[in-house]
């Protein structure tokens, strides 16, 4: 088990002292304007003091309509310096090494949260509006704009989240991206976005400001040999420091029959990845498990649902036997973890989490 508590070194800023970081959760728990709660301070740095190599905090959007669910933290105004600044500091004091995710919800965004959302081109199913050109462009302007906004906040670093469906997807889906500009068409070309916010938070963050990248490979109208692609030129390229690849389980096999016969995993691990860091996340749920990755190849891992259940998963990960506590667990339970009540109430809505009162 020693390997997941050796400290991992990045290309720019701080080492994690374990291989352990905390998923980009989300958790509803923000005030409406996007300002941090005391309720997402809490779950945030509880994790931090629970012993995370990195925290991150839950998809933070970068303009008002990206919005992507109520409750959602905001980095898209100076209005958030404030909150942000106090979360980062408590973060780093805790001796995790601070990190916000950068989002935009794009078509997913919901009618009631953002009016009408937008879209890499017109989309009938969602009534998402086509961006016109100057709209990629400030997108692009925004992401980068929220990233510098992190490092004044005094954030370790950002990710950009280009997974899941949400607009940076969106863009990389031949299904969904229709356009006939140079945002448009060929795979450089659906990935151009990607590599303009890479380059432009480079350029404007100091040289220890920490950069990653997640993405998922399947759903959402994406072709895995084409994030594969994508994948290895962020590797190659060396601007980023981490890449994060959310594979909803670690342990399963491509969606795409053509690809099937080994693990959804190992089509990114035989990746040449320079100076760049690979994690994954989906379902690394036990130290075993986490163990079994280091040893498949991957650098560090996500925790997501195992570190809502325990705040300190990582240091009971030094008890290689160690398993989360069975589930469903009480609302009371979650409280002592430090889960505010709509992040309780979020859980309830998974089933089989949150033992019904």
């Amino acid at each position: 088990m020693a390997d997941l508590f050796a400290p991992l070194s990045m290309a720019h800023g701080p080492a994690l002292k374990n291989r352990f970081m905390l998923a980009p959760l989300t958790n509803l728990q923000s005030h409406p304007d996007g300002t941090l709660s005391d309720d997402e301070f809490t779950w945030l740095t509880k994790r931090a003091q629970g012993g995370f190599g990195l925290t991150m905090t839950c998809a933070a959007h970068v303009q008002a309509v990206g919005q992507g669910f109520p409750g959602q933290l905001g980095v898209f105004g100076d209005q958030h310096l404030e909150g942000l600044s106090r979360l980062a500091a408590a973060i780093k004091a805790a001796g995790s090494v601070s990190a916000l995710q950068m989002h935009h919800a794009g078509n997913r965004s919901p009618k009631d949260l953002v009016g009408q959302p937008v879209c890499p081109s017109d989309d009938p199913e969602t009534g998402a509006r086509g961006l016109s050109l100057g709209e990629v462009e400030q997108l692009v302007e925004d992401f980068v704009a929220a990233a510098v906004r992190s490092e004044k906040a005094g954030f370790d670093g950002v990710e950009i989240h280009g997974a899941h469906g949400y607009i940076l997807a969106q863009f990389l889906s031949p299904e969904i991206n229709k356009r006939e500009d140079r945002y448009g068409g060929s795979l450089e070309n659906r990935a151009r976005i990607i590599f303009e916010i890479i380059d432009g938070v480079r350029a404007r963050t100091g040289k220890d400001f920490q950069l990653g990248l997640r993405l998922s490979p399947e759903r959402f109208g994406l072709k895995l040999a084409e994030i594969v692609e994508v994948a290895q030129s962020v590797l190659t390229d060396g601007r980023i420091d981490y890449l994060d690849m959310s594979l909803w389980d670690v342990f399963k096999e491509p969606v795409e029959e053509a690809f099937q016969g080994r693990s959804l995993m190992s089509y990114f691990t035989e990746l040449k990845r320079g100076n760049v860091r690979l994690g994954v996340a989906g379902k690394v749920t036990t130290p075993a498990i986490a163990a079994k990755m280091l040893d498949d190849g991957a650098d560090y891992v996500l925790i997501g649902r195992a570190a809502i259940l325990h705040h300190d998963f990582p240091e009971r990960a030094r008890d290689a036997a160690f398993t989360p506590i069975a589930l469903p667990v009480t609302a009371e339970y979650l409280a002592n973890e430090g889960l505010g009540p709509a992040f309780v109430k979020y859980m309830s809505t998974w089933p089989g989490f949150v033992q019904a009162a």
